[in-house]
């Protein structure tokens, strides 16, 4: 628990970085893919965890959608949508 919450530390801190990156790439974050940071500035909450092998699988919901996010390293998530 005590490795989430570094993690999860470690995104708020690096939440400009990750959009820096996410622009860079010129990714305007589709209907189903996102970021974590990205999701987090438009409202959307933590709801759940889960450790899968090395990784963490974050859940996020705001009204009746929700994201997975995984970390692909400790500044980086990748985010995918799991329902409408």
């Amino acid at each position: 628990m005590l490795r989430l919450s570094f993690a999860l530390a470690a995104l708020v801190a690096s939440t400009g970085i990750a959009n820096a990156q996410d622009a860079e790439a010129g990714g305007e974050g589709g209907a189903t893919q996102s970021t974590m940071a990205r999701l987090l500035a438009d409202g959307y909450e933590i709801k759940g965890t889960a450790q899968a092998s090395s990784r963490y699988i974050v859940f996020m919901q705001k009204d009746k959608t929700a994201y997975a996010c995984q970390f692909v390293t400790v500044t980086t998530t990748r985010c995918g949508l799991i329902t409408e």
